[in-house]
């Protein structure tokens, strides 16, 4: 290891190309596939690529939301003195890389949008603990052990796929009925599985430590603070500070939310999760004008969503018209048993991430083709299901666009913390796969 992760690292900052550029050349090449393999012809492709560049429109803005007011929340004085509170908490190097991965995976069992923007914020807080105490830290391998952690995600409570199947209504519901959560996320195996690599994963990290004089000069960037200018004492702006303003909002976001989870019996989806975290956010900033300063801040941790997501929307549509993404499936499928057919549908769940990074994007399109295969051979729906998730959620070790968020708010570029996650990867597909295997 001490030989291979360096020359990853190395294969990667020599070169990885920006996160919109790998957009860019992933749009290029599934236009290539789509011809010379789908046998798709360019005019077409081109044109299901441009009429379904904003499918996801909506879906774009629901996530550049929740990382926006994730963004928020875990920027609130009380949030971040936790924050800080357990990155002090820290005495070594390997601790530092461990305890990052450990926080962050425990955020994404409860919620995917705070765990990826705490993935960030993290990495930033055991820097600068670390700095305070004068011990040496590799600062990208701290931010590829911070966001590791996200690699459980589809195991907690905000999976797209397993809450997608539990509800009514869904588009699979006439095709395969209602799963429920107990037989995917709630079950033995997929709880022991997600434990086991939150507990083992930050080892995995933290064994990753380069020498010390690997990291002489690998200081943590400084974060820019803003230079307020002098601002009069006006009423005005006495009353924008005033904490008792954004009480009303509060309470009436509170009163809204015990209707929704209590009076109307409805479940966590992603409208309601930004409404929480908005509403939770306003509360614990300490005043309307903090807030709207801290939104302002985080935007651009949200753009670069914005700004790439529609060419992963084209790509997707391309991917389904052109009948690529069936071809991926269908060819896993073909070669699956009953026993078998989880693991290769979690195969082919990474490859189409990579493509699709989206888990309810990704859903749409391998999820009945899957579900109509698991059907046909007699597999387990519930467990071809949560394969599908694993996969989804493996490669987003890997996928730029995923790491956008964390990347800019700890202030590093993709390709030096790369070479690492690519460890990452490799562990937890060997988890991943085995666990579907064998438990």
């Amino acid at each position: 290891m001490s030989r291979v992760v360096p020359a990853l690292v190395r294969i990667f900052i020599r070169w990885m190309p920006d996160a919109f550029a790998v957009a860019i050349l992933l749009t290029f090449l599934t236009v290539v596939l789509a011809v010379v393999v789908a046998g798709y012809p360019l005019e077409a492709s081109i044109e299901s690529w441009g009429d379904g560049f904003w499918n996801l429109l909506t879906f774009t803005n629901q996530i550049s939301l929740t990382l926006l007011f994730g963004y928020a929340f875990a920027n609130t004085p009380p949030v971040r003195r936790g924050l800080l509170r357990i990155a002090g908490l820290v005495t070594s190097a390997s601790m530092a890389y461990a305890l990052a991965s450990f926080i962050t995976g425990v955020l994404a069992l409860f919620s995917w949008g705070l765990s990826l923007v705490g993935a960030g914020i993290m990495a930033r807080a055991v820097g600068e603990a670390c700095q305070r105490k004068g011990i040496r830290v590799h600062y990208p391998l701290l931010v590829a052990s911070s966001f590791s952690g996200f690699v459980i995600w589809h195991q907690g409570i905000t999976s797209s796929v397993g809450l997608a199947i539990a509800t009514p209504g869904n588009f699979l519901e006439e095709q395969i009925g209602l799963i429920p959560t107990s037989e995917t996320l709630f079950t033995a195996w997929n709880v022991g599985l997600a434990l086991f690599v939150l507990f083992s994963l930050p080892l995995v990290m933290a064994s990753l430590r380069p020498d010390d004089g690997s990291i002489e000069e690998m200081n943590l960037p400084p974060e820019e603070e803003p230079v307020a200018a002098p601002i009069e004492d006006t009423p005005a702006r006495r009353f924008e500070r005033s904490p008792f303003v954004s009480l009303p909002v509060v309470a009436m976001g509170v009163f809204f939310l015990a209707v929704h989870f209590f009076a109307r019996d409805r479940g966590l989806e992603l409208n309601i999760l930004n409404f929480a975290f908005l509403i939770a956010g306003i509360a614990l900033a300490g005043s309307a004008l903090k807030y709207a300063e801290v939104i302002a801040d985080g935007g651009r941790v949200a753009a670069p969503f914005l700004l790439q997501y529609p060419f992963y929307a084209g790509i997707a549509a391309l991917m389904a018209d052109s009948g690529l993404a069936r071809m991926v499936v269908e060819f896993f499928a073909s070669i699956s048993a009953p026993g078998t057919l989880p693991v290769f549908g979690f195969l082919a769940g990474g490859i189409l991430n990579i493509f699709i990074p989206s888990g309810g994007g990704q859903w749409a399109v391998q999820g009945p083709i899957m579900m109509a295969a698991a059907q046909q051979v007699g597999a387990d729906l519930p467990r071809v299901a949560m394969g599908v998730a694993l996969g989804d959620q493996w490669t987003n070790l890997v996928q730029p666009l995923v790491l956008m968020p964390v990347l800019m708010i700890a202030n590093i570029g993709a390709r030096e913390i790369m070479g690492y996650t690519f460890v990452a990867l490799f562990w937890t597909g060997a988890v991943f796969a085995l666990a579907l295997l064998l438990l």
